[in-house]
């Protein structure tokens, strides 16, 4: 089979150097990648290395192998063109239309895919001209990765940084599997929850579940690469970023649901993953509960949480906010989902069973999902990403 053919864009930042494992993951695993930099990024890593990784001739100019017009051909053959870094310059010329160089003339004659991994200083992603420039991009159909948290330039730190490349490259995955496919979810904001609550008895203990967060993970991931602005909101998870959320860290009930209703305040999509403690001890102890020597321990009174989700579906932001529910369940998995979602007053409900060795911390799930006007959808037994696409195949026409 013909390899799918890639073009990297690089343009003219700091972070350039970490295109480099872009590249390379990108054509380990079977992609033909032409890599196309601008002039101002050949400051930061040379064409020389580009070609010999990349296996092709590297230019900046439209003007080199005039012949072949490859400022018109390199677009039109590309399955998929990811730019990263993409910084602010870069954005303004992508968003504006402006071509004067080689990478620019190619995003005009592409129409495939596009994805931009942005890398700029906090000011720079956060002034409005960038912000305007963003949305007008996703408005089109491209795929806009939030930056990353962490170390920038010198000595600053803020939002700004290239994410890591093997989340970028997931992202690129995904986005390739779909095939050419305008992105469903463009310029719609999803907020997730994901992971499991934990509720301290004392400073040592807490009250917890078993949920990994994977399943919100992978909603996470799948919905970045169909063009969503996502907000993850994760409770002890200790899994590493997904590309291109913004992640919000909680650790309580408490803390989940006062970040979920300030997310949700202007989501199109809520989407509660997050396996939520239902009880939280009614008191906390200062010091760590001793063990008495022949004493039994003092029975731990248990208040109720809050229902988040039903909370959520209850009041929300706007009449057509779409909310999404988990349940796991044990036994009776189908008549309590139904159940729970007649109670949640949720749009659609996933059912799936659990167990100590079922679902949790696995990487395959099975599920059912079941919609307010009686729909049901089995999802066998497959990859987490799977059903989160799945997930996304039933909220994305519910927009219209």
């Amino acid at each position: 089979m013909e390899k799918p053919k890639v073009v990297l864009g690089v343009s003219g930042g700091i972070a350039a150097y970490k295109a480099c494992e872009l590249l390379r993951r990108l054509t380990e695993s079977g992609h033909d990648v032409r890599v196309v930099p601008t002039e101002a990024s050949l400051h930061f890593v040379g064409a020389a290395t580009w070609s010999a990784l990349s296996g092709h001739p590297v230019s900046t100019e439209v003007w080199n192998d005039v012949h072949e017009v490859p400022h018109v051909r390199i677009g039109q053959h590309a399955d998929l063109v990811v730019i990263a870094p993409a910084t602010a310059d870069l954005l303004a010329k992508a968003a504006h239309g402006l071509a004067d160089d080689l990478l620019t003339n190619t995003l005009l004659t592409a129409r495939c895919p596009v994805v931009f991994a942005p890398a700029m200083h906090t000011e720079m992603w956060e002034h409005p001209a960038t912000r305007e420039n963003v949305a007008t991009l996703r408005r089109r159909g491209a795929v806009v990765i939030e930056p990353a948290v962490g170390r920038l330039t010198g000595v600053d730190t803020g939002k700004g940084r290239l994410p890591d490349p093997a989340e970028i490259f997931e992202v690129c995955r995904r986005v390739l599997a779909r095939g050419p496919v305008a992105p469903d979810l463009a310029g719609r904001h999803v907020v997730i929850s994901a992971g499991g609550t934990r509720e301290p008895l004392d400073p040592v203990r807490y009250l917890g579940n078993r949920s990994s967060g994977k399943q919100g993970y992978a909603l996470a991931r799948t919905a970045v690469a169909r063009g969503a602005r996502v907000t993850l909101i994760e409770a002890n998870t200790g899994l590493p970023d997904p590309s291109g959320a913004d992640i919000v860290r909680v650790g309580t009930a408490t803390q989940l649901r006062e970040a979920v209703l300030k997310a949700a305040a202007d989501a199109d999509v809520v989407v509660m993953v997050a396996a939520v403690a239902d009880f939280r001890p009614a008191e906390y102890a200062a010091g760590k509960i001793k063990k008495k020597d022949g004493q039994e321990p003092a029975p731990i009174a248990l208040v109720r949480n809050p229902d988040i989700l039903a909370e959520v579906a209850g009041r929300r932001a706007r009449p057509e906010q779409i909310v999404v529910g988990f349940a796991a369940e044990t036994d009776n998995v189908l008549a309590n989902g139904r159940e729970k979602l007649r109670r949640k007053g949720c749009d659609l409900l996933v059912v799936n069973e659990v167990g100590e060795r079922r679902t949790f911390g696995a990487e395959e799930n099975e599920a059912v999902v079941l919609a307010a006007d009686g729909g049901e959808t089995p999802v066998p037994f497959g990859p987490k990403e799977a059903l989160a696409d799945t997930v996304w195949d039933l909220v994305s026409p519910r927009f219209a």
